[in-house]
């Protein structure tokens, strides 16, 4: 969880020796694009950074993060996906809706890794306020994006 003395963009390293060969799929919510778009580009330059080569980088858009668990299962289904990164910010509202997307979510793409038996990794915000979203998005809390990409790549290694 990340507090305001913790910066999710430290890691430790990858301890991948060679992702080159890999292939990554990225499910994109269009929801709340803004913090979207942040933590896409969080997950991208992580990937490229630690050897992923940017044609074997696959990213697909959902219109919300309850249909992260589908488009990640599309992805995950093809044979020459190595691991899916599914990214969503679903902010705290006035009604429950908030409490069943983020378990739907949670779930589906829980059950999409298990079914694969391949990293589906849970890059989504689930703050209680834009302004939290952004810290986490690129701004003083780092970026779940690279954090999601970190575990990608380390689940890779396993």
């Amino acid at each position: 969880m990340a507090t305001s003395l913790k910066n999710l963009s430290q890691h430790s390293e990858a301890n991948v020796k060679d992702i080159s060969n890999k292939r990554f799929g990225i499910v994109v919510s269009e929801w709340n694009e803004e913090v979207t778009e942040s933590l896409y580009s969080g997950a991208l330059e992580t990937l490229l950074a630690n050897g992923a080569k940017r044609e074997h980088i696959i990213r697909k858009n959902v219109p919300g993060s309850f249909e992260l668990s589908l488009g990640g299962q599309w992805l995950a289904q093809l044979e020459d996906i190595d691991a899916v990164i599914c990214l969503g910010c679903v902010i705290q509202g006035e009604t429950r809706h908030f409490d069943f997307i983020c378990d739907a979510v949670a779930n589906g793409i829980t059950q999409v890794g298990l079914k694969y038996n391949k990293p589906v990794i849970f890059g989504v915000l689930t703050p209680n306020t834009q302004q939290q979203a952004f810290d986490r998005a690129g701004g003083k809390h780092g970026n779940k994006g690279d954090e999601a990409a970190i575990t990608a790549i380390k689940m890779l290694g396993f």
